[in-house]
């Protein structure tokens, strides 16, 4: 028997705060009435570590006939905030599954009632419509709106949940790499090899900031910056999953994209999954899985499928970020404005998580301040070796960015 682990993250959806004491119930979609693990979150509201079995690892490694991950349903539940359950949660054998939910408080009077999500089908597994073929640069017209003269990383994307032409469907605040993170776990396997998802995730990153750069679709008059159709743009599905192998991947490379010379605009690297459906010119997502088997790095395994004129760009503009990373890790030791910065922010994000110690914002980096960069680095799924380094420096900021706008709100 095979196993995967499932970690779990309870928030309010008012605060942001962690919620201790919820109850977390999964079962399997097979048999419902079975429940496999109930327990309550930490004081951190985490429940780490549920073993849940999952069908052999090699069903993920090439197509098969044979569903590559187990689903379970999550239900979770917390004294005056209304439930959530979750149908479909995928588990990997070998891997760690992450899943992050925000509880609404219960309104004054309300019975609650367990508000549902349903994760369909991944989508190298699943039938979803191909995508639509575009031009990977883009004219861009002076049409009045606002095109970016520069590549910035948005601190959010709103998501059109259905294709551009449904006006009915609902559309989704979400934060830049909790998309890239979600999406890539939609359509890639985490269970392949680091340079295949590396390449995969510097795809969809650099297709998602053409669309951000080019203001595509806010240029036709709509109010999103993209949609979770497959036929325009990628999967993208509320309250799924991620995987952590991804959500590593995606923390250290979030600030790149693919680019060509002389072209300012991120390249719309668009792809298919070379199976159900072929695409010259483009990645193969089972190509890319072959050529990482076979030790190709993520560039090398890009300029396969894209030519040898793609390269890997940077930006430092990233949204919402107090300031940028100082260019090399912080450690004991160290001292200087950036560390008294990375002091405060750590003292400001423990009024919502005390187990961080509160510290002295001298701008010494003492055994005080490593033992709050390694507590800080315990309860968000980070290496623990105290050390500041560029992973670590952008979740401090992107943790004190979204408790310093809750506390503005009470």
């Amino acid at each position: 028997m095979e196993y995967g682990k499932l970690n779990i993250r309870v928030v309010s959806d008012n605060s942001g705060f962690p919620i201790p004491d919820a109850t977390i119930r999964v079962t399997s979609e097979n048999e419902p009435e079975n429940t496999i693990e109930e327990a309550l979150t930490n004081d951190e509201g985490q429940l780490n570590g549920i073993e849940l079995e999952a069908p052999p690892v090699d069903y993920s490694m090439e197509p098969s006939a044979n569903k590559p991950y187990a689903e379970y349903t999550i239900t979770i539940s917390a004294p005056g905030f209304e439930s959530v359950e979750i149908n479909g949660a995928e588990i990997f054998s070998g891997e760690t599954a992450l899943q992050d939910a925000s509880l609404l408080p219960l309104a004054t009077g309300k019975t609650d009632s367990a508000e549902l999500f349903v994760i369909p089908d991944h989508t190298l597994w699943g039938d979803y419509p191909p995508k639509i073929p575009e031009s990977e640069i883009k004219t861009v017209e002076e049409t009045g709106e606002i095109v970016l003269s520069r590549v910035v990383i948005p601190e959010y994307v709103v998501v059109h949940n259905g294709p551009p032409s449904d006006s009915g469907a609902q559309d989704y605040y979400v934060k830049y790499k909790d998309y890239i993170k979600n999406v890539a776990s939609s359509e890639i396997y985490s269970t392949w090899p680091l340079a295949t998802i590396q390449a995969n995730v510097l795809a969809i990153q650099s297709f998602t900031l053409n669309r951000v750069y080019t203001e595509w679709y806010r240029n036709k008059g709509k109010d999103f910056t993209i949609t979770s159709s497959t036929a325009y743009d990628h999967k993208w599905i509320p309250n799924r999953n991620v995987f952590e192998s991804i959500s590593r991947v995606v923390d250290d490379l979030f600030s790149n994209f693919l680019a060509r010379p002389n072209v300012q605009q991120p390249i719309l690297t668009q792809y298919c999954d070379g199976k159900n459906v072929t695409c010259p010119n483009w990645l193969s997502q089972w190509g890319s899985k072959s050529l990482g088997d076979q030790g190709y790095s993520a560039i090398d395994i890009l300029r396969n499928y894209y030519g040898d004129s793609i390269y890997i760009n940077s930006t430092d503009e990233i949204s919402g970020i107090p300031s940028s990373y100082p260019g090399a890790p912080l450690r004991q030791g160290d001292s200087g404005e950036k560390v008294r910065q990375m002091q405060h922010q750590l003292n400001v994000i423990s009024n919502g998580y005390p187990m961080i110690p509160k510290i002295a914002e001298d701008g010494v980096f003492g055994p005080a301040t490593e033992e709050a960069v390694k507590t800080f680095q315990r309860i968000f799924g980070l290496t623990q070796d105290g050390i500041v380094g560029f992973r670590t420096w952008y979740k401090i900021s992107e943790i004190f960015v979204g408790v310093s706008r809750i506390a503005e709100l009470l």
